[in-house]
């Protein structure tokens, strides 16, 4: 399969401040990613960058989608064609539920009304599939979770909109053994259809024990420091990053 994400030489700087300096990597359909690094490298501002975070500017370089140059386009457009993003730290947002959000953010997606009938019925078998009480579905959105409720939250956002390329940053962070066991489940769901890529960034490998990985990166200050394949999350898990932090 060709690649459905082409990252090319990509500089980003945050208020004047350059923090990503000419990373490079490619995403083959179907593919699992996963960039590793230090706190502070640069992981979560190339994974904002891709879904296209107004706070990230983009002062050289390009990002193509399956094909098209979406460098310049919004974040609700970059979702609309398929690029999902998950957050370290999931936001509350009060006044509206999980299901009606859920239920928008589809419409949205397809342009097109979803039956409530069938949209309760896929919520019911995902969330049954994410061990989550039934109840939080008319919860307000992440109000009163805890940090594990709001990951599962957003792994049954990532399966129930089905996007083409998933980012997943710090899913496992305050995550509890069993509740690692739960979200890698919901991964494992995601990763059936061929065609479906991820990009896990992460700075430690716990979630990874039971994943199949095709590729490694590690970013350091910014730089792409190696690259490898699942042998290179092995390597990370025995010797850390303090062979790569004085890479330039």
């Amino acid at each position: 399969m060709g690649n459905l994400l082409e990252i090319k030489d990509l500089h980003v700087s945050v208020e004047e401040k350059e923090l990503l300096h000419g990373v490079s990597l490619d995403v083959k359909a179907g593919e699992t990613h996963v960039l590793m690094g230090p706190n502070g490298a640069g992981k979560s501002t190339l994974g904002y960058s891709v879904m296209g975070s107004p706070r990230y500017a983009v002062t050289s370089g390009s990002i193509v989608f399956d094909g098209e140059d979406i460098t310049a386009l919004s974040a609700d457009k970059r979702a609309k064609k398929g690029i999902f993003l998950s957050f370290q730290a999931p936001v509350e947002i009060p006044g509206i539920t999980l299901s009606s959000f859920l239920r928008s953010a589809l419409e949205q997606q397809t342009g097109q009304r979803i039956k409530l009938w069938d949209f309760k019925k896929r919520l019911k078998e995902t969330m049954a599939l994410l061990q989550m009480d039934e109840s939080y579905a008319e919860r307000e959105l992440n109000v009163g979770f805890s940090g594990g409720e709001k990951k599962k939250a957003e792994i049954l956002q990532l399966l129930m909109l089905r996007p083409r390329l998933a980012i997943l940053d710090e899913t496992d962070s305050g995550l509890d053994v069993d509740a690692v066991r739960t979200v890698s489940q919901g991964i494992h769901e995601f990763q059936k259809n061929p065609e479906n890529s991820l990009l896990i960034i992460t700075h430690n490998t716990r979630l990874l024990a039971s994943l199949s990985v095709d590729k490694a990166h590690v970013l350091v200050g910014g730089r792409i420091a190696a690259q490898g394949g699942a042998e290179l999350v092995d390597e990370i898990n025995t010797a850390g990053f303090e062979k790569y932090l004085t890479v330039e």
